[in-house]
């Protein structure tokens, strides 16, 4: 008998798929931060997806959802579309959960 996989799994398996074609992690690098002071670092935790059209955009919004993620604003760049979710918590939520799906 095959394995039922559950909704929030097969978000998280899409989402891996989105990340290891082009995503990105920004992380806060506590040493320069310290340097220059909290006014002038503003860097901070995010996670960046990249959607090629409408249809990947559609795709990786649903995917968000369903795994339980809130993404920041989606912004054009060049010809794409990235999809931030920000925060240090969320961040390391989404190494956690999606590194299992990583192929």
């Amino acid at each position: 008998m095959a394995e039922r996989i559950s909704r929030k799994e097969k978000a998280l398996k899409t989402l891996a798929g989105y990340f290891q074609r082009n995503g990105c992690i920004r992380w806060v690098d506590p040493e320069l931060k310290e340097k220059l002071g909290y006014k002038k670092y503003k860097k901070g935790y995010e996670v960046r997806l990249v959607a090629q059209n409408e249809k990947e955009l559609a795709a990786l919004e649903k995917a968000l959802k369903a795994a339980g993620f809130k993404h920041g604003k989606p912004y054009p760049k060049n010809k794409q579309t990235i999809i931030p979710i920000y925060g240090k918590e969320q961040v390391e939520r989404f190494i956690d959960e999606v590194e299992t799906f990583a192929v």
